[in-house]
């Protein structure tokens, strides 16, 4: 089991230059920052931000598929129902921001940290996670199916209905989480470490009944 493991925190540069977001032709944004504001109505495939702080930055409307994202920060931004399928993502870190439904299914993501995000309904399927932390967030009803995990860690999150159907949770360690109900695939849940209360759950799946 594999808990505590490093992440590469974003490498960014102190002397970054305050824009305001327009869409580009070679759709490339370096060392800036975009800071309260509203991104909306932009569908742009494969636009990319190196070296970018999104500060109480509002997204609405935005379809970015193929996202690629390299040292990059949402500090308390609104993301919810954004579409960043097929993104790459690498050295970020989504603070205290709110997620509801953002989309990254088979997106790659690497040194990537969510801290204090509401991501409930968000779509992480047939996504690649690499050295991934999840620290105090909310993700009920989060999507997860057929996921790769390596170093992946859930720190005091809620996960009531995430689905984890055909994803490994060998070495996932969920014991400081709060869920009333997982959707797993059995093949899938050893050595999954979990608390003797959460395995009353686990149990249900297997069509056991418990006496107390």
């Amino acid at each position: 089991m594999i808990t505590n493991f490093k992440i590469q925190q974003p490498k960014i540069s102190s002397e970054l230059t305050t824009e305001i977001f327009q869409a580009k032709v070679e759709a490339y944004y370096h060392r800036c920052v975009f800071q309260d504001c509203f991104i909306t109505g932009e569908d742009v495939e494969g636009i990319a931000f190196e070296e970018v702080l999104f500060k109480n930055v509002i997204f609405e409307d935005v379809t970015f598929q193929k996202i690629e994202l390299m040292d990059v920060i949402f500090d308390h931004c609104d993301l919810s129902n954004v579409d960043f399928s097929l993104g790459s993502i690498h050295r970020v870190v989504f603070k205290d921001s709110k997620m509801l439904g953002i989309n990254l299914t088979e997106a790659s993501l690497g040194n990537v940290v969510f801290d204090a995000c509401l991501a409930n309904l968000s779509s992480f399927g047939f996504a690649k996670l690499k050295q991934v932390k999840f620290e105090g967030c909310s993700l009920n009803n989060a999507d997860f199916y057929d996921c790769e995990f390596l170093k992946v860690g859930f720190n005091q999150c809620e996960l009531s209905e995430a689905s984890f159907v055909n994803t490994s949770l060998k070495g996932i360690d969920l014991t400081t989480c709060m869920f009333s109900q997982l959707q797993v695939s059995l093949e899938n849940v050893t050595g999954c470490v979990i608390t003797a209360d959460q395995a009353v759950g686990f149990a249900q799946l297997l069509g056991l009944e418990i006496k107390e």
